[in-house]
């Protein structure tokens, strides 16, 4: 089985004074991976501006806008339609052999082959007091592990919008634990990491309809190296297993790697900007 999704990404930028030139880079186009399928990609803006599209340093897809024209409000709307697989991760979970799959991250091999996401980061960064928050169980497989830190992060941060931004740090959040995906995928990948496993920051959309939490914008979930798995992803927000709801743009170390509007924008004063996002289904 198979869903179809529609996705509009919308954000709307209004300046108290002419803005003389600007670029934007928007990571927001969703990749074409084993379980989702990108069919159309229909993108505007009110200049009338030309899109460029490129990749990252992670190889995904982005878009470029350059203005030359003084303006002062500009709109920018990205529709995508995209087919979803049906994918239900707890299909293919094999018989672990649990002495071995340790062995095997802590290796030097290993720890080589996924340094980037093994490594602390300006996002996943615990202080050293909480560096034993979530250790791992020796005696229980990766995966059940995974689970249970998803779980534990789940609980561990009430879900709060309001109290964060883009900048908020790890000593924030363990501090005061209220936040959004984010802060939740952000704490996850700090404590998989300090355990020895990889894990990576992943921005994308989900579709709500069942009722899960997340943001108006873009969503955050964690994806987590198991051996004999592969990368598997975890939604600590909702304590989740990624599923046919969560629709991947891209992945890095953390939200700086997967921030979805980059730009720099020469003027003066004040601007309003407000982004949203409509995630529909159709089986």
């Amino acid at each position: 089985m198979s869903f179809e999704y529609s996705i509009t990404y919308i954000a709307d930028n209004e300046y108290e004074n002419p803005v003389e030139n600007a670029s934007w880079q928007f990571l927001i186009v969703p990749e074409n991976n084993d379980t989702q399928e990108l069919i159309r990609v229909d993108i505007n803006n009110s200049l009338g501006v030309k899109n460029e599209f490129s990749e990252n340093g992670y190889g995904f897809r982005t878009i470029r806008i350059n203005t030359q024209e003084n303006f002062q409000k500009l709109n920018f709307k990205a529709t995508f339609i995209l087919k979803k697989i049906n994918h239900n991760p707890f299909r293919e979970v094999p018989v672990f052999n649990i002495p071995s799959n340790y062995e095997l991250v802590q290796s030097l091999g290993f720890r080589v082959d996924f340094e980037p996401f093994l490594g602390q980061s300006k996002f996943t960064t615990l202080p050293q007091s909480s560096n034993n928050l979530f250790v791992l169980d020796p005696t229980q497989s990766i995966f059940d592990n995974l689970q249970k830190l998803n779980l534990w992060v789940y609980r561990f941060i009430k879900f709060t919008t309001g109290v964060t931004h883009v900048n908020t740090l790890l000593d924030e959040i363990i501090e005061n634990p209220k936040g959004v995906c984010q802060d939740f995928t952000h704490l996850f990948c700090a404590l998989a990491r300090s355990n020895r496993i990889p894990a990576r920051y992943v921005s994308g959309y989900l579709h709500q309809g069942n009722g899960y939490f997340g943001d108006s914008q873009m969503h955050a979930w964690a994806e987590a190296y198991v051996p004999q798995m592969g990368w598997v992803g975890f939604d600590p927000t909702n304590n989740l297993l990624a599923d046919d709801n969560h629709i991947k743009v891209a992945h890095g170390k953390d939200f700086n790697d997967c921030s979805p509007l980059k730009g720099v924008v020469y003027s003066r004063g004040a601007n309003k900007t407000s982004h949203s996002v409509e995630v529909r289904s159709q089986q």
